[in-house]
């Protein structure tokens, strides 16, 4: 196998409660790639289309993660990177994080899979250290592992697959604004109270208990943040009048998709997505600010091969 094409999922990061430690795959959102093998050592991106972003490896996210992996085989020959990026960089649904995860994970198919998947998560968290200036796992580890996941650990690093329930869709509201996750991070307070922690400690356990018992309205009470949500929500345009307007419209619950500005929530069932997605809608409509609504289950494989 000389080069492959691949889907590389979205991803919701935090799911409200888990900053930096739960997150979600997408289904029908996400890039395409093209990896394929050439005889210079190396790593070379040739093609970018949908998005202005650098075609410089050591300024491509996609570039570094492959890089970082290269640096621990021994290959005597390159590849060439061809990336369709249909996820639009600063949009909260993982968009540097495809990029990263998927090249790896192409490159190691191409390898004849000498890494697991652990192994690529640890490569793609360079990715998004360039991206964010942290290297942080809850987008690319779900890109990579598929459905929901938990960094338990990064010292050392510990993902733990979780459980999908098979009826949860997610709408995914976004503005067409841009927020960098790195001004995103700088606006976070670095002390948080004790009561509010324990709140979020909770609501983690009880997302997490929720998603193994396919209890619906246990995810649901657990979507709740007293940490990031409260100050980041500043910066979405309508943020509570979306997120009740879910609700009302039979949203378990919802909230800021990684770093915003997308706005997310989760239902049982693909008429009430749906449902949800109109009533995200008619706040917007009112808005003098363009957007797109997503509908999709929850992606329980993460990447997958297009062609060979």
């Amino acid at each position: 196998m000389n080069e492959i094409k691949i889907f590389t999922p979205a991803t919701i990061a935090n799911v409200s409660c888990g900053f930096d430690v739960l997150g979600m795959a997408l289904d029908t959102i996400g890039d395409e790639m093209l990896i394929r093998k050439v005889p210079e050592k190396g790593v070379k991106i040739t093609k970018i289309i949908g998005q202005n972003l650098p075609l410089e490896t050591h300024k491509n996210v996609a570039g570094v993660s492959a890089l970082a992996l290269l640096a621990q085989i021994d290959c005597e020959f390159g590849f060439e990177i061809e990336i369709d990026k249909r996820i639009k960089p600063g949009s909260g649904i993982g968009s540097s994080a495809a990029s990263s995860a998927g090249v790896v994970w192409a490159i190691n198919e191409l390898l004849g899979k000498p890494f697991n998947s652990s192994d690529l998560v640890r490569f793609a968290m360079e990715g998004e250290r360039l991206a964010t200036g942290v290297a942080h796992a809850d987008n690319v580890a779900p890109a990579l592992f598929g459905g929901f996941t938990l960094v338990r650990s990064y010292e050392p690093l510990d993902i733990i697959s979780l459980p999908t329930p098979k009826d949860l869709y997610a709408t995914i509201l976004h503005p067409q604004i841009e927020i960098k996750t790195a001004d995103a991070r700088e606006i976070l307070k670095t002390t948080v109270s004790l009561k509010k922690a324990i709140k979020q400690w909770g609501n983690v356990g009880g997302l997490i208990s929720g998603l193994y018992e396919e209890d619906y309205d246990l995810i649901g009470r657990s979507l709740e943040d007293f940490i990031i949500e409260p100050i980041r929500s500043i910066l979405i345009p309508a943020f509570d009048t979306v997120k009740q307007q879910s609700i009302n419209s039979g949203a378990l619950g919802g909230g800021i998709s990684g770093s915003g500005p997308s706005i997310f929530a989760l239902s049982k069932g693909e008429e009430t997505a749906l449902k949800v997605a109109d009533g995200m809608r008619s706040v917007y409509e009112k808005i003098d600010i363009d957007y797109e609504i997503h509908v999709s289950k929850i992606n329980k494989k993460g990447i997958r091969i297009l062609k060979y």
